[in-house]
């Protein structure tokens, strides 16, 4: 069977599945959420949240928590450069960049943003990290995120303190400096065209790429003291 038809024969499953809701989910896991699971309604098979809380989780790696504005994160970041800079020669870190740096030559070819329909979650990580190799991005930038959001979640009273939230948060600052396809033609005399496409930012691709970079840090975190505000 080819892979067009597998994903045909899935969809089709899921439809079907989602179409006869269960009594068992009536409702959502968010505490005060008065709204059933999808899986106890015609939208989805989610047993924990509502559709609301389950899109929120899928864009920000929490069901209630929101993801950390730039601004917030500006003065973590400003002090993870600063620190990296002041520690370049530290083995734990030049073992960190060294892990990024893997991670942008095993992406495999660079693809533009508007061929990606259709790729796996796996795929459109990898595809992230081969725009970041495009564009030249200094590794040291993706392990400042990862140490960033360490501070901002440490400093923060409300903090979701789950693995996967600190994951989503760093992959969402590195899938921005990817950036996207943009392109320019001339079409006619006089005449300039424009596309300009980014990839969506949320569900599974974030959660590949944030392990990715907290496997690439993890020896880091585990033998240096993190920087301070």
């Amino acid at each position: 069977m080819t892979n067009w038809a597998k994903k045909r024969e899935r969809k089709n499953e899921v439809k079907a599945r989602a179409a006869e809701p269960s009594q068992m989910f009536r409702n959502c896991r968010v505490i005060g959420c008065a709204k059933p699971a999808r899986a106890g309604t015609e939208d989805g098979l989610d047993t924990y949240f509502c559709r609301t809380h389950s899109d929120h989780y899928s864009r920000h790696g929490s069901p209630y928590k929101r993801s950390y504005t730039a601004k917030e994160l500006a003065p973590y970041r400003k002090a993870a450069n600063a620190w990296l800079e002041a520690n370049a020669e530290d083995q734990w870190v030049r073992n960190a960049v060294d892990r990024v740096e893997t991670l942008y030559r095993a992406a495999g070819p660079h693809l533009e943003a508007f061929r990606l329909r259709g790729q796996s979650p796996e795929a459109r990580a990898k595809a992230a990290w081969a725009r970041l190799r495009k564009a030249k991005a200094d590794p040291r930038r993706v392990v400042a995120a990862w140490l960033a959001v360490e501070m901002a979640v440490a400093a923060d009273p409300q903090a979701d303190r789950k693995p996967e939230y600190k994951r989503v948060q760093t992959a969402k600052l590195v899938h921005r400096m990817a950036s996207g396809t943009h392109k320019r033609w001339q079409s006619g005399p006089g005449g300039e065209q424009e596309l300009h496409i980014y990839p969506r930012s949320r569900g599974r691709v974030l959660r590949h790429i944030g392990s990715d970079i907290e496997e690439a840090t993890a020896l880091l975190v585990e033998h240096t003291a993190s920087p301070r505000l």
